[in-house]
């Protein structure tokens, strides 16, 4: 009998809320910012809608003309800030090296700012194939299909979009600011508590059965 084992996968991981946890470095950044520019930004609030492009966050509490530079002065503030305060998600880790097991590739597509994105992986000591920064949502399916990708992992309904439109399998996890609900209905093929779930589906997938999630 021939086997139904699928080739060694290339997967694609988005990070904030997918990989690690960067609520609390996000939130001392943007408490940071406040006082830098006397602008308030409700850090709390802009840390559970994470997921989208820095811009899209900061035009809640800047106008229009000033977004651009704010960004910019976010992004330089953001490694002194953000990046030690940040954690691995649980099974972040293992996830990866499931990957490598299959003998397949894990590359990291993220919205956020390429070398800020580069730094945790290397604070944290996770290591990918590949990290492409600046896309979000759709744009995320230009990287997915660059590298090949055959499923995509994300917490966001953006991350969702991107897969499908890359034509990848598209496995969510519930530990962003998601529900398993809206993952579900967004088209979500797949849907995990977390990560700690990945290594035992990807199994399953690649022996040909896509394990439906309840």
């Amino acid at each position: 009998m021939s086997s139904t084992t699928r080739p060694a996968p290339t997967v694609g991981f988005d990070l904030d809320m997918t990989l690690i946890d960067s609520r609390p470095g996000i939130r001392a950044c943007y408490l940071a910012l406040t006082e830098r520019t006397g602008t308030y930004v409700d850090a709390d609030l802009a840390v559970t809608r994470l997921g989208p492009p820095l811009e899209e966050e900061l035009a809640h509490w800047f106008p229009a003309e000033q977004i651009a530079a704010t960004a910019e002065l976010y992004r330089e503030m953001y490694p002194a800030y953000a990046v030690a305060a940040t954690s691995a998600l649980p099974g972040a880790r293992e996830a990866i090296a499931a990957v490598r097991a299959a003998g397949g590739r894990a590359i990291v597509v993220t919205a956020k700012h390429e070398p800020n994105a580069r730094l945790h992986l290397e604070h944290l000591g996770i290591e990918p194939d590949a990290v492409v920064g600046d896309l979000w949502a759709e744009r995320k399916a230009t990287a997915l299909r660059e590298h090949g990708a055959d499923v995509y992992v994300g917490d966001h309904l953006g991350d969702v979009r991107g897969a499908r439109t890359a034509g990848a399998y598209s496995v969510a996890v519930a530990s962003g600011p998601c529900s398993a609900e809206e993952l579900r209905a967004a088209g979500a093929d797949t849907v995990l508590t977390d990560l700690t779930e990945f290594p035992e589906w990807l199994a399953a997938y690649r022996e040909g059965f896509e394990a439906a999630r309840a």
